[in-house]
């Protein structure tokens, strides 16, 4: 059996773990602390980061597009990135935009100061990030807006890897609360289209252990 090495509400293991479900193939999760820095899985990932994909052949992979790009080869069956050139090259764009730009502006300023800050006991949210988190999402979810009003899916016709980090990242961010779903019922209906999809409404569901969002809704105005 493939494993998947991943941490609770971390939007990359996410993207991942929807490409496999999407793939229908089967695989155990394994939950990896990267900060305790484990001998054994720094030898099968020197980098040191999440995800990791073990092949039941023992092929290791890290780098969640480098997986997700693995796995287009390898099970072609479903294709999540295009049948062409330009459609390719469109999911592809839109894949970096979430999970460099989105998780830039965003995620980092929401999920890494209110979820891994209280995991990790590194203090309170500094105000000023959450507060840009907060401002930059409506951009985000605007832009969303703008595409499914002129496609079916984000980067055309058909669901696509770009779809899945965009809701991987999103994922995370609504489980604190901090997507104002209200004011942009557009995105809203094609995010609870991708909920719908294959048993992804439990994954989206899930619990960090031992960690209550509501307790740190609360973030000061000092920096």
């Amino acid at each position: 059996m493939r494993t998947l090495f991943y941490f609770w509400q971390h939007p990359f293991s996410c993207k991942v773990i929807m490409a496999l479900m999407e793939k229908n193939l089967l695989f155990d999760l394994k939950i990896e602390k990267t900060w305790e820095r484990r001998t054994e899985f720094l030898a099968m990932n020197p980098a040191g980061d999440l995800p990791l994909l073990v092949e039941q052949d023992g092929t290791t992979l890290s780098n969640s597009q480098v997986i997700c790009e693995y796995l287009e080869e390898v099970y072609p069956e479903v294709n999540l990135i295009g049948h062409d050139p330009v459609q390719r090259a469109e999911t592809r764009r839109l894949i970096n935009w979430f999970d460099r730009k989105f998780n830039k502006e965003v995620t980092e300023n929401l999920v890494g100061e209110k979820l891994m800050k209280a995991i990790l006991n590194m203090g309170e949210p500094h105000g000023p990030s959450v507060r840009a988190g907060r401002a930059n999402i409506h951009y985000h979810l605007d832009y969303i807006g703008f595409l499914v009003e002129r496609r079916e899916w984000l980067a055309g016709d058909f669901f696509s890897l770009a779809d899945i980090a965009a809701a991987s990242h999103l994922c995370a961010v609504d489980y604190l609360g901090d997507v104002p779903w209200e004011q942009h019922e557009i995105a809203r209906g094609w995010y609870e289209k991708i909920r719908s999809r294959n048993g992804f409404a439990e994954l989206f569901n899930e619990q960090v252990p031992d960690f209550d969002p509501s307790t740190i809704s609360y973030v000061k105005t000092a920096s």
